[in-house]
């Protein structure tokens, strides 16, 4: 469940044009780098799923800051807490909503799978 939300942070911020691959020692650093703390609550995992991507694409829009990846995160059955790092930037508005069409977080096997539509 954890490595869904981990890899939502890092799509999100590809669709910034953000580099999330490879170690963070691999990347280049930023000069602008600095962490957020994140709390996103929902009923179920999929709409937490959602709730987390929404606050992720309300701080691209309201303060420029682009997570890029999870230093911690906490996992309740409703809730979502995590520190994030990322990069204070000018984002264009990319993301109008994150939608709950044909959204999905559920397991798989031994790993889970997620789908979140965004509205750009």
């Amino acid at each position: 469940e954890r490595e869904v939300l981990e890899a939502a942070v890092r799509a999100l911020a590809e669709l910034h044009g953000i580099d999330t691959t490879g170690s963070t020692t691999e990347r280049r650093p930023t000069p602008h780098a600095t962490e957020r703390r994140l709390t996103a609550h929902a009923a179920d995992r999929p709409a937490l799923l959602a709730a987390w991507m929404e606050e992720l694409v309300f701080l691209a829009e309201s303060e420029g800051f682009v997570a890029t990846e999870v230093l911690d995160l906490e996992l309740g059955a409703g809730s979502v807490s995590a520190r994030v790092a990322g990069v204070l930037d000018e984002p264009p508005p990319l993301v109008k909503a994150v939608t709950y069409h044909r959204l999905t977080f559920e397991p798989a096997g031994e790993v889970y799978v997620a789908r979140v539509i965004l509205d750009v």
